[in-house]
């Protein structure tokens, strides 16, 4: 048994940048088992399946441990392979997920996904952010999954070293982001999910169905750079459009090949 297997460099700014998915085209969903399997066998932060049906793409994502509601960064990875090596002749795809229809439109050398916008929820800053993060929050909130920490400045968000085994006991929590306004960009962050085996992602699209809200509102603009500090770094286009957020992208191939199995699925 054999599938096509790609590995795409999302939110990139040349080759070894962003945050690399591997991307998995299916004719039929294998049992979950497997696909938890081949996601762990790939070892990256997310592996992408879809299955076309008529003019929709049925996508799933899951990490090396489990399977998540909603990944950016793997669905415009997913997309540069429906546009660039499956000829897709439109300019829109649409995918059904777990989240409901996400669209991503390619404009030129950009692919921009259309997301549903996270709702801020205010939290006390208590001393439990301060000890995982090793930082003093200005504010604390989460959205629908991630908890949003903002501290002072990039300097912080850059060189924080947060205890990965303090964040895993936040229980409320997939991921959390770190954030600050920014001085080579509108706004700056870092993603942190110990909890779904990743103790930090190079670049976090879903996270910012979060961030381009809350920096929306505080910065009084609806168009925003963002900058993912890793150590692969990642750049994000960002607009904000009421209950919905666009975030683009550049996007680059790393790898295509296919994987084989030995056993029936």
């Amino acid at each position: 048994m054999s599938f096509p297997l790609y590995i795409v460099n999302a939110f990139s700014s040349g080759s070894f940048t962003g945050n690399p998915a591997a991307v998995c085209p299916l004719t039929y969903w294998p049992g979950e088992e497997q696909l938890r399997s081949i996601a762990a066998q790939n070892n990256l932060s997310e592996t992408a399946f879809f299955v076309q049906e008529n003019d929709v793409y049925n996508i799933r994502w899951f990490t090396p441990e489990v399977e998540v509601p909603l990944c950016g960064h793997a669905t415009l990875a997913a997309a540069y392979v429906i546009f660039n090596e499956l000829n897709y002749s439109r300019n829109e795809i649409r995918f059904h997920s777990k989240s409901g229809e996400l669209k991503v439109i390619k404009e030129k050398d950009i692919f921009v996904l259309n997301f549903p916008a996270d709702t801020y929820k205010e939290l006390p800053v208590s001393d439990v952010y301060r000890e995982a993060l090793g930082l003093a929050p200005i504010a604390v909130g989460a959205g629908k999954s991630f908890i949003l920490v903002e501290v002072a400045t990039e300097k912080e968000v850059a060189e924080a070293k947060p205890d990965f085994y303090k964040l895993q006991k936040l229980d409320a929590a997939v991921g959390v982001i770190l954030t600050a306004k920014g001085t080579t960009a509108d706004f700056v962050s870092r993603f942190f999910a110990p909890q779904a085996g990743i103790d930090e992602d190079p670049v976090t699209g879903s996270a910012h169905c979060l961030l381009i809200p809350y920096w929306a509102q505080k910065l009084n603009k609806d168009n925003l750079n963002a900058r993912q500090l890793s150590k692969r770094g990642g750049v994000l286009y960002c607009t904000y459009a009421g209950s919905r957020v666009f975030i683009g992208g550049k996007a680059e191939l790393y790898l295509k090949g296919a994987i084989f199995f030995n056993y029936e699925l």
